[in-house]
């Protein structure tokens, strides 16, 4: 499944709706919680965790490194440090930027085959 940011309604998160929208467990989530630095969501007056817009857009690059990519946990922590994943964006300008490039080689051929 490509990574695609989700559009968010509300401004905090319970572990469950995460763990629905990310299509995991919460056991999994709360084990990120402790190999992932930077991932702190916050609590509420019960003590139950809640997930902010970040804390979301966080796990679904982990999500996205663990699961589709196939990294091991102490791999896709280091992805995260080195660079942010590549935006949708992005990833479309590079396509298009080698389908431009494709189309200006196949014109060439023509060219010279038809001569």
């Amino acid at each position: 499944m490509p990574y695609k940011p989700f559009t968010f309604q509300k401004k905090y998160y319970t572990i469950g709706e995460v763990a629905a929208l990310l299509d995991v467990n919460a056991t999994v989530l709360r084990f990120w919680e402790k190999h992932f630095t930077a991932i702190k969501p916050a609590k509420n007056r019960k003590g139950n965790r809640v997930y902010t817009q970040t804390d979301i857009h966080l796990l679904e690059k982990v999500r996205f490194l663990v699961k589709d990519k196939g990294f091991t946990l102490k791999g896709a922590a280091e992805q995260l440090q080195q660079k942010p994943l590549p935006s949708e964006t992005d990833q479309k300008r590079e396509i298009l930027d080698r389908l431009v490039k494709v189309k200006g080689f196949l014109e060439e051929l023509k060219r010279e085959l038809g001569r």
